[in-house]
């Protein structure tokens, strides 16, 4: 288990993202997209066309993480209340 320290907020990016991208593409998004800094410490979520697979960021403080997730049934799915840009 990874500890995750108090404090951090997780980022939803709305949309769907190539999924093909690593760190240091999803982490220019971070940048450009959402304003934010991917080095600081928060969770960032970004989810595929298909909404079968997700892939996060986030850095720990000693380096890059990037962590996948890829459902073998269903999808992730992002409530409408959540598009509306409402932090997690």
């Amino acid at each position: 288990m990874i500890p995750i320290p108090t404090g951090v907020r997780v980022w939803l990016a709305t949309g769907h993202t190539d999924m093909r991208c690593g760190f240091p593409s999803l982490a220019l998004r971070v940048q450009e997209v959402l304003k934010h800094d991917p080095l600081g410490g928060h969770l960032f979520f970004f989810r595929g066309k298909r909404g079968d697979l997700i892939k996060v960021v986030w850095h720990d403080g000693q380096g890059a993480c990037l962590f996948t997730k890829k459902l073998e049934r269903g999808r992730f799915i992002v409530r409408p209340y959540v598009l509306s840009g409402c932090r997690l």
